[in-house]
């Protein structure tokens, strides 16, 4: 196992493929073509309660550097329409949502890659080529050097254009007009600490939006919807910018951290697999980050990838399993775009009936709840469901629910990830709550009534637990509303894979999980 798995870009994506790698154990080389670490401005800050799961898993813990936020406030105009909390179905650690800079969470996964012999990072190694065959893949850089290893991850960012060429990948979607100014503000603006806040039409904005973020050391992240012919240099010279930022902060002293203007897109590659190379993160899709979307489902991207990775390269299943991380991830993907476009949509009306239209439903909202249930401010990052995958099995008992409600999140069944609850292994002290025991491998969880089943002939490792022996308090099987007589399969990223009643079925399930049928991709 001597081969490198190969991943082109060192942000928060490349650095997360490249832990989870070395966490099952393979070798590791992360090409970027920066050179050296730029940590400028806040960029992705909105980091989701299972992201912090995944970077604990490699031993980052983030959460304790942000801001954590519970609450998530719309207004329109001067009149706050309606507040929004998070559901957990079971009891983890991390909190709804942390706001940290991504300069910060990059620092973190540093320091954490430095402590990780598996892992080199090679920064001035620009990727402009990529060969590949039955054996592996060479990555042919700028500087004339070249990089072989088994597989490689792109996650060279939205700019990857020309490695997205070299892997024969459309990008379709399209760029919003409206412009939106991102400032990063100092200041004090007390009782605002723990909330998000986005504001409809406010009189310091009319007719387009502003959302405030909390971030770490008394900063604030404000972005403010602007015209398509927006000029923060004319703004900033007309003294039109200060009068902005005080239109918000009102007379207190600030300082401007950092600023930047964006335009939105709404993109995504055509397939996620070619060959023995993966896309993840912002190469593979852009949406507007009214949401968090970005970040958040880039890592989430990076775990499905790694998993798939190490199970191909330790001989536990073969390389259709990668067309799976396709399969998944694309959809995941197009289900943000679909969220994400319909708030874009909602924050830009096309047409004078769409404007009339949003117009409508906000002042409805104040008072009625079926208005506020279409208003749009952006619905929060969420694990993706696989409820659809070739990997899961279905369970006519327990069938695809589609999307939840705003801040809810689906009843565990096949293609759900599995809520987190503390659990006690015996044999293993350091596993101590569900997600990190059904990260070792394949997990068996057997119910009160279960039979018992004998060690399960499958490719990889393959655990089985009684639930009642994880927890006797019954807040595993009360979290997972599991029946006294089901066997729950987990995947290594903790979804739920399949749940069986009969015993007879526990083999083909498993095997569901590593030999998929092509049929069914």
């Amino acid at each position: 196992m001597t081969a490198p798995v190969l991943v082109v870009g060192c942000g928060p994506v490349g650095q997360t493929t490249a832990l989870l790698l070395a966490r099952w154990g393979l070798p590791v080389v992360v090409l970027d073509a920066r050179p050296e670490r730029d940590l400028v401005g806040s960029k992705a800050i909105c980091q989701q309660r299972d992201v912090l799961d995944v970077w604990d898993s490699v031993g980052v813990q983030v959460a304790p550097h942000g801001v954590t936020w519970t609450t998530a406030r719309t207004f329109h105009r001067d009149r706050e329409l309606f507040s929004a909390g998070f559901v957990d179905r079971g009891r983890s650690p991390f909190p709804p949502f942390v706001n940290v800079s991504q300069c910060r969470t990059e620092e973190l996964l540093d320091e954490a890659i430095a402590g990780q012999p598996l892992v080199e990072v090679r920064w001035g190694a620009r990727v402009e080529g990529i060969d590949q065959d039955e054996d592996g893949v060479v990555l042919r850089c700028a500087d004339g050097s070249e990089h072989r290893g088994s597989h490689a991850v792109v996650c060279g960012g939205a700019r990857a254009d020309l490695l997205r060429r070299e892997l024969g990948l459309s990008f379709e979607g399209r760029t919003f007009g409206d412009q939106f100014l991102i400032c990063d503000i100092r200041t004090e603006l007390p009782g605002w600490e723990t909330e998000r806040r986005f504001y409809f039409d406010p009189e310091w904005n009319p007719g387009r939006q502003v959302l405030i973020h909390p971030c770490p050391d008394s900063t604030f992240r404000i972005d403010w919807q602007v015209p398509p012919d927006f000029d923060l240099a004319a703004e900033e010279a007309s003294g039109g910018l200060d009068a902005r930022i005080r239109q918000v902060v009102g007379d207190r002293p600030y300082e401007v951290v950092w600023k930047s203007v964006y335009r939105f897109h709404s993109r995504v590659v055509d397939r996620m697999r070619v060959g023995r190379v993966l896309v993840a993160g912002d190469a593979a899709h852009l949406v507007s980050p009214f949401g968090a979307r970005g970040l958040n489902s880039g890592v989430l991207d990076a775990e499905n990838a790694a998993w798939k990775i190490a199970f191909v390269r330790r001989g536990w299943a073969g390389e259709d399993l990668l067309e799976t991380y396709s399969t998944e991830r694309h959809a995941a993907a197009v289900e943000n775009l679909d969220v994400t476009g319909a708030t874009m949509r909602f924050l830009v009306p096309g047409s004078p009936e769409e404007a009339a239209h949003r117009l409508d439903v906000l002042e409805r909202a104040a008072t009625d709840p079926a208005a506020r249930a279409q208003v749009d401010s952006g619905r929060l990052a969420e694990p993706f469901w696989y409820s659809g995958s070739p990997l899961t099995t279905p369970d006519p008992r327990r069938p695809a629910a589609g999307r939840p409600a705003r801040g809810d999140v689906p009843e565990p069944a096949p293609g759900v990830l599995a809520p987190d609850v503390p659990v006690v292994v015996a044999a293993r002290p350091d596993l101590t709550r569900l997600r990190s025991l059904a990260r070792e491998g394949l997990t068996v969880l057997l119910a009160a009534e279960a039979p018992d089943v004998p060690a399960p002939d499958a490719a990889g490792p393959v655990a089985v637990h009684r639930i009642d022996d994880l927890d006797p308090s019954g807040l595993l099987a009360g979290a997972l509303g599991a029946c006294a007589d089901e066997i729950w399969v987990l995947r290594p990223d903790a979804h739920v894979a399949a749940v069986l009643t009969d015993p007879a079925d526990l083999p083909s399930a498993l095997a569901r999980i590593t030999t998929p049928s092509l049929e069914r991709i």
